[in-house]
């Protein structure tokens, strides 16, 4: 289900996804997550919100990443990820987007329930 939600301090709706995205799925706040990956981008020279960057923080984090089951890739949303995962925190991303689900529940500025996933990282047990 979808569930309205952002952590920017200022409710900027920009380009800022991903630090909104893994602020609710590590629960932490928006600006700790932003301080967090600009160290990462810093230290391997690459932009904080950069695939390889924020794939390396959550590494960290024991996150590991899947992929989407290529059974029919083009028609599997968000919102039937979040069904389908009823229990446990993920990060999806999406083509340009990045959306948590925590729980069975999409958490984003704006309903991006019909969005097609193209990965997904998963926190470990």
């Amino acid at each position: 289900m979808y569930r309205q939600y952002n952590a920017n301090p200022v409710a900027r709706r920009g380009v800022d996804c991903t630090v909104r995205a893994l602020s609710k799925a590590l629960n932490k706040s928006w600006e700790d997550v932003y301080w967090d990956l600009c160290n990462y981008g810093a230290r391997i020279f690459d932009m904080p919100s950069s695939n390889y960057v924020w794939g390396s923080y959550l590494r960290d984090k024991g996150y590991t990443r899947h992929t989407i089951p290529n059974t029919c890739p083009q028609c599997y949303s968000v919102s039937e990820f979040a069904d389908d995962h009823p229990r446990g925190r993920y990060i999806l991303a999406l083509h340009g987007h990045v959306v948590p689900v925590v729980d069975g529940d999409y958490f984003d500025t704006w309903d991006s329930g019909d969005e097609v996933p193209i990965y997904y990282w998963k926190r470990g047990e």
